[in-house]
């Protein structure tokens, strides 16, 4: 008895490994986040900061004025103002490129 419960288990826990294994192959996530050129973009503040304003500023349909000052290294401040400029470009891409909903509505 004891030896079929062995037999049993082991059958199982291959049984299981494969399927684990064949779903983690089948089921992928697609990446939702944008390209990233350079991973201290992520963890800089000044850059993450900038990002965040400037997507702000292009939102309200306020100019781009860079407010660079708030940082107090010269690095901090061209690494805001590349993050500015980067997400104040990326709102105005994203009103300008055509959506599917647009696209749907002028039919």
């Amino acid at each position: 008895m004891n030896r079929l419960s062995f037999f049993a288990s082991v059958i199982a826990l291959g049984v299981g490994m494969v399927l684990g294994f064949y779903g983690a192959r089948q089921h992928h996530l697609p990446n939702l986040s944008p390209p990233v050129n350079d991973v201290s973009e992520i963890t800089d503040g000044a850059f993450r900061d900038g990002l965040y304003l400037g997507k702000l500023a292009a939102e309200h349909d306020n100019g781009p004025h860079v407010a660079a000052g708030r940082w107090s290294t010269a690095a901090d401040r061209a690494s805001f103002s590349a993050g500015f400029q980067r997400g104040y470009s990326e709102v105005l891409a994203s009103r300008a490129a055509p959506s599917p909903n647009r696209a749907r509505q002028a039919e």
